[in-house]
């Protein structure tokens, strides 16, 4: 029976953990996150799995430590599986197994390489995404790849729809790979690393709107930071503006009403001074809905 150690986080953690588990992988220890109160919460948590399960499991601030590293080094275990885990393991820890460290990265690798790769993909448009299971060396999601599984970004879809998409492919990829992992068969293909970037994390000020662009960006905005996420927001006299999902009903085409906000009969328009027009679907100006309000049309603020 193979053995591992774990670091996992949120659903991809969970799914992930679930799939060694019921592969026969003998997991020895289990290292995730303590909850933070600060933020929303709403993904499962690898914590109670692991109480379910009798495995240990453990919760340092800080995983490259002495006396972490000592902890998994002696247990001598075959594998080291990194599962959305939020920090960086250094040589210590991924030269501490015998067999290897594998991470599962939200994203067709060598795109989108480091942090929030769901969200930065949806933000830029793309078509599709997914999960890819590599080696892990001291560099963030840049060892060779054992396998993908992609999923495709619809035109609406949010950054959480995608995430659910992305949960099950990391689970399909390390399902079909782990029988040839645990064997030693499992091919490791070098990355292209011209063929993608890095990207940081993300902050909430990251979701400001920048009018001056067209609809098509500012939607992807839109989806990008939507629930749970703090969503995409621009301050005005009368408060804070935030999108929650809206639909792009022009591209590009400028017109007079360009930069402002309007209402219709039956729909409220944003006319974005960068060209083309959404349709608002759901957001709220000043902690209330957006169609309380009396006083349009309403220009941008850019």
């Amino acid at each position: 029976m193979s053995s591992a150690v774990v670091f996992a986080y949120h659903n991809v953690g969970v799914r992930c953990l679930c799939v060694l588990l019921a592969g026969g992988v003998d997991v020895r220890l289990v290292v995730t996150h303590e909850d933070n109160p600060q933020e929303h919460i709403w993904f499962a948590s690898v914590r109670q799995l692991c109480i379910d399960n009798n495995i240990p499991c453990i919760t340092p601030s800080d995983p490259n430590t002495p006396e972490v590293e000592a902890q998994v080094a002696a247990l001598g275990a075959d594998f080291l599986f990194s599962f959305y885990y939020r920090h960086m393991l250094r040589a210590p820890l991924l030269q501490a197994v015998r067999r290897g460290a594998y991470n599962l990265h939200g994203s067709l690798l060598p795109k989108y390489r480091g942090r929030a790769p769901v969200n930065w993909a949806v933000l830029r448009g793309e078509r599709e995404t997914g999960a890819t299971l590599h080696q892990m060396n001291v560099k963030p999601d840049n060892g060779p790849i054992i396998d993908q599984f992609a999923v495709p970004i619809l035109p609406d879809d949010t950054a959480q729809e995608v995430f659910v998409k992305v949960t099950v492919a990391a689970e399909l990829c390390l399902y079909r790979t782990l029988p040839q992992l645990l064997a030693g068969t499992a091919l490791h293909r070098q990355q292209d690393l011209s063929q993608g970037a890095y990207f940081g994390g993300r902050q909430a000020e990251d979701g400001r709107i920048d009018w001056r662009q067209n609809a098509r960006q500012i939607h992807n905005l839109v989806r990008a930071v939507s629930r749970p996420y703090p969503g995409a927001f621009s301050d005005f006299p009368a408060g804070r503006l935030i999108l929650w999902r809206t639909r792009v009903l022009d591209e590009l085409s400028v017109s007079s009403e360009s930069g402002t906000l309007q209402q219709r009969a039956d729909r409220i328009e944003i006319h974005p001074a960068g060209g083309g027009v959404l349709h608002v679907l759901e957001a709220e100006l000043a902690g209330s809905s957006l169609r309380t309000t009396d006083d349009w049309p309403l220009p941008l603020p850019y």
